[in-house]
């Protein structure tokens, strides 16, 4: 149980990126829906959940160290390949907004310039990768139960402090910017878009454990934790949607509303949760081309860590929109081939690789 509850920690620790733990993503994409934005929640864990179990078990059934077996396995030789090639893409480019997000957080919370902030980020990052990959997701699991605590505090101080009716607070919620048509819609592009961002090192987390029912247990706990998370944030900005309505970072407003101590550990938090998604994007992109036990594997991280703080220097505001809007559409296609995959899984646990 302790291998699966690592994996699962380390699943929340890399998807739960800056957007889900300042709770903006959680407003455009939950929140906005009024009370119906918690059912949302509700079918985002349990999606999160079996498509985890699902990915950590093909990593699993092959042993591998990068995501390419499995991508390969799901699409096919060609398909597969298209997969292949826009999810090791979007790995840099995530990573790259990561850099240039904490280049931002540090701006806001210290007044540092954004390109100091950005440049201790890279080099946490590279001093990291140079780890091996187990204890990179001993690294990123540390983090996901102290985000938790601060996020379950937020809400029980917001639930006791609430000045405004749950009517109110609905018709205030429903007249927030929305990422959907709908809340149904809303939930599932969340999830594609985690889950296009995720897929890659939650098939490798998977490939180093060789029991298959500890991997897939694994991505179950991490979804539900996800699922769990989702609804915490999204109930706690609910209930004082008259505060939270026109902020940015609302979750670190919510923290700031308790006390100034409160709201640097919740700064803490999403400074935490880039560098676990700037690692983990970075390297299960490396991964892909090197494997980890190769001499040139610490060069190419230093390489790939130097290129992505110049990518960087675009921009935090540009790059999300720019990255993150093709997420959601890459996310269908591959929801879409994991459930194939799962659907035609026959007697055998090891896939055969076609590609």
């Amino acid at each position: 149980m302790k291998k699966s509850l690592q994996i699962g920690g380390a699943f929340v620790g890399l998807i739960v990126g800056a957007g889900f733990a300042s709770g903006q993503e959680i407003m455009q994409y939950f929140t906005s829906f009024g009370i119906w934005g918690t059912v949302g929640g509700i079918i985002a864990a349990a999606a999160f959940a079996f498509l985890g179990y699902t990915l950590a078990q093909l990593g699993s059934d092959l042993q591998t160290s990068s995501h390419k077996e499995v991508i390969y396995y799901l699409g096919g030789r060609y398909i597969g390949f298209i997969l292949d090639v826009i999810i090791t893409f979007f790995l840099f480019g995530v990573a790259v907004v990561m850099f240039a997000g904490s280049g931002s957080t540090f701006k806001q919370m210290l007044g540092i310039d954004p390109m100091i902030g950005s440049v201790i980020m890279v080099a946490a990052t590279i001093f990291t990768l140079l780890l091996n990959v187990k204890n990179i997701i001993n690294l990123i699991a540390i983090i996901t139960p102290y985000l938790m605590v601060i996020i379950f505090v937020i809400l029980i101080y917001s639930i006791f402090t609430m000045d405004i009716s749950f009517t109110e607070a609905n018709s205030l919620a429903k007249e927030q910017s929305s990422s959907a048509s709908n809340w149904i819609m809303g939930a599932l592009l969340y999830v594609s878009y985690n889950i296009a961002a995720g897929a890659a090192l939650l098939i490798v987390m998977g490939g180093t454990i060789k029991d298959r029912k500890v991997a897939g247990m694994g991505g179950i706990v991490g979804g539900i934790m996800l699922g769990i998370l989702i609804i915490l944030i999204n109930l706690s900005m609910f209930v004082k949607m008259d505060i939270v309505g026109s902020m940015d970072m609302p979750t670190l407003e919510l923290a700031a509303q308790i006390h100034p101590a409160v709201g640097i550990l919740m700064a803490i938090a999403l400074l935490g949760m880039m560098y676990n998604t700037a690692v983990g994007m970075f390297y299960a992109f490396t991964v892909r081309f090197i494997k980890p036990e190769s001499k040139s594997f610490k060069p190419a991280v230093v390489v790939t860590g130097l290129l992505g703080f110049g990518a960087s220097l675009i921009g935090f505001t540009t790059l999300v929109g720019k990255v993150y809007s093709t997420m959601g559409y890459l996310g269908f296609a591959l929801i879409l081939a994991i459930l194939i995959a799962w659907a035609r899984k026959g007697k055998s646990h090891k896939p055969a690789i076609t590609a």
